[in-house]
Order: structure tokens, then C-alpha cells, then sequence
């Protein structure tokens, strides 16, 4: 995001700044590497060539829910451990050999880590081709009498989500099976009234038997 002047429209001796939206690619893994103290673009996504029926490229956006705070100031000799904390964010090219930003061993000997996180930032291509995700989730929780008996799952969410962006031509839950509506007269065994009488038993819902009454025998009162 950024913001533009422009003259009031009925006033044109003034301006005013306006926000507009800004896209940038990104085409390498130094610029696709944010650091945890600086700032990051409003929108991440992940967009694929292939475009949706309103002409968008289908893609994926990232969004962060939170970060995590300092775990070892950079001049530490045992940073070089867990220099993966330094990111916020990190796109970088699949490799089959990073496949994990850290090691068992490094609580051994942190000071001469197996894996170091930094080196997977090379600088590569990062266009149209697979990537990977480097997230640093987390909050500083610093325990309260409110936490008696159990810390509260409300303000202490972490984590990021990972949501379709013009992926789908519409919100896909329209199509979900709690949007069927029956009327008496309907059969629900066929696929036009019922869209769950065509999956497979593995995926449909349980077979109920019918539910009978036998009026009120075995009702009994209490004096």
C-alpha cells in the first residue's frame, strides 16, 4: 500500500493522500525473505497462471496471525542455531535436501549448528516454480492469576491461515451438503434433491433406521 496526492475535487486548492494498492512480484528468494523487525507487504500470495472465470489469477493468500518475538539477540554465538527465528517470512525453492529449518542436534552443540537456515536464502529464482513457506509463529505469554486453573484460549491464538484468493469462481460453501433444503413432496434419493445420494457410503452420512413410537407404556410418574 501506498498513498497518493491528489486535489480535492471541489476544493483544488488542497490535497489529500489517498491509499492505492501496489503489486509487486517477487522473483527471489532476497526479496521474498522478510526479517522479523521489518515491515511486510499487506497481501502475500501465491498465484498460479491459471485464472478464474472473472479473469483473476488463481492463487492462494498467506496471512499471518502473529510473530514471534526476539529468542536470541543476533550477536549470540548460539544464534547461528535457530537463525530461522531472524524471518518473519521466507519463500524460498523447494529442494529435497531443506527439508527442515533446524536439528535435534543443535541443543547439543548450538555454537556449530548441522543446519543453518540463512544459507537457504540464496537468492534463487523463485518464479514459477514449487516454493516453500518459512513461517515463524508465536506471543509472549507471561503467566497470570487468570490462567488458574486453565489459560484462556481467547487473545492466545498463534498461527497463519492459508485462504483460497480468486482461486474459487464463488465462496465454495454454497455448495456444501448443509445448503440442501427438502420439501414433503421430494425424494431424497435422487441426486437433483439430495447432492449426498451420489457419494459413496465411505462419505455419506450414517444409515439411521426409521424412528418409531410406542406411545406413552413406559412413561412413569414420580410422587
Amino acid at each position: 500500500m501506498e498513498f497518493e496526492s491528489i486535489k480535492v475535487p471541489w476544493n483544488p486548492e488542497w490535497q489529500i493522500e489517498r491509499t492505492k494498492l501496489i503489486r509487486k512480484v517477487l522473483e527471489q528468494e532476497n526479496q521474498a525473505a522478510f526479517q522479523l523487525h521489518s515491515s511486510m507487504p499487506r497481501y502475500v500470495q501465491f498465484a498460479s497462471k491459471k485464472k478464474n472465470k472473472w479473469g483473476h489469477e488463481r492463487s492462494y493468500r498467506l496471512q499471518m496471525v502473529s510473530f514471534a518475538g526476539d529468542y536470541l539477540p543476533e550477536k549470540s554465538a548460539a544464534h547461528n542455531s535457530m537463525n530461522w527465528a531472524s524471518y518473519k517470512l521466507a519463500i524460498t525453492k523447494h529442494k529435497d535436501q531443506e527439508h527442515e529449518s533446524s536439528s535435534i542436534y543443535h541443543q547439543n552443540d548450538p555454537w556449530n549448528p548441522t543446519v543453518k537456515f540463512s544459507n537457504f536464502i540464496n537468492d534463487e529464482d523463485i518464479k514459477d516454480t514449487d516454493l516453500v513457506a518459512w513461517i515463524t509463529a508465536g506471543f509472549l505469554h507471561i503467566p497470570h492469576a487468570e490462567d488458574i486453573p486453565n489459560t484462556v484460549t481467547a487473545g492466545n491464538g498463534v498461527g497463519f491461515y492459508l485462504r483460497p484468493y480468486n482461486y474459487f469462481n464463488e465462496d465454495p460453501s454454497v455448495h456444501s451438503a448443509d445448503a440442501v433444503y427438502f420439501e414433503p413432496h421430494d425424494n431424497y434419493n435422487l441426486c437433483s434433491s439430495n447432492p449426498l445420494a451420489c457419494l459413496s457410503d465411505t462419505t455419506c452420512y450414517p444409515q439411521i433406521p426409521s424412528f418409531s413410537f410406542s406411545g406413552f407404556d413406559n412413561i412413569f410418574a414420580a410422587i
